[in-house]
Formats: C-alpha cells, structure tokens, sequence
C-alpha cells in the first residue's frame, strides 16, 4: 500500500492506522511492534498482528511492514505491506515472534501490546491526524 501521508504524522502512528485499514481492530488481540531500523536515509519497521477469526478458533497472524523515506529527493516516500500469513493458536504467535528476531540477527525485544491498547493508540492516532492541518 502507498499513500500519501502528513509528514507530520509519527511513524508508528501512521502504520496503525494503515493496520486499522485492513484488520478490523474490534478483531486484533495482540500487536508485537519491533524497534525501527534505519538504514541511511530508510527507515523500515515490523509489526506481527494477532487477530481473533471471523470463524474457527485459530488466530489469523499477519505480518505487517513499512518503509519510509526519511531524507533525500524522495523525502516522505511511505510504503507499507499487511499480509495475513498464517492461522494458529494465539501461543504461536510468541514463536513467530521469536524466528522474526532470529532473521533480523538483532537482539532487540519486540513491545507487546494487548487487542484494547492497540485499539487505544489507533483511536488516539486518527484523533491526532484529524485535527493535524
């Protein structure tokens, strides 16, 4: 997904609200956010989504992506890619987790946040970019 977004806004308040845009967040249980990585002029960020399915008991797990052009002639550039991955147990998503961390070879802990703080700062960020000019 590409879109064109205020400068203004905050990173990760602009990747909520592109989550919120294609998960129902009355159906996110968990969110773990992993620490932005910026790479020149790049800066990238990973979520892993868990959420409640509309049937069955396993949890829809998505991976979610950004990268935003912080600096340069493509100043404000923003691309972002949520992709459901797989369905499981809401005790699967830790593991997900976990082989994220393996691949990025970092040893940075992920934040993890509950389905209602999640939807806590989503409201928060959509208050904050409606009364941003």
């Amino acid at each position: 997904m590409t879109q064109s977004i205020p400068l203004t806004a905050d990173a990760r308040e602009r990747f909520l609200i592109e989550i919120a845009a294609i998960i129902p967040r009355e159906r996110i249980a968990e969110m773990h956010f992993f620490p932005p990585l910026r790479q020149g002029q790049i800066e990238t960020g990973v979520a892993v989504v868990a959420a409640t399915p509309e049937s069955g008991e396993r949890h829809v797990v998505y991976s979610a992506r950004y990268r935003w052009t912080r600096k340069g002639p493509d100043r404000g550039q923003w691309e972002s890619e949520i992709v459901a991955e797989a369905d499981a147990p809401l005790v699967t998503v830790e593991a997900v987790v976990q082989g994220v961390r393996e691949r990025a070879s970092e040893s940075f802990e992920a934040e993890r946040l509950d389905g209602d703080a999640v939807r806590a700062l989503i409201a928060e960020a959509e208050r904050r970019w409606q009364t941003t000019p």
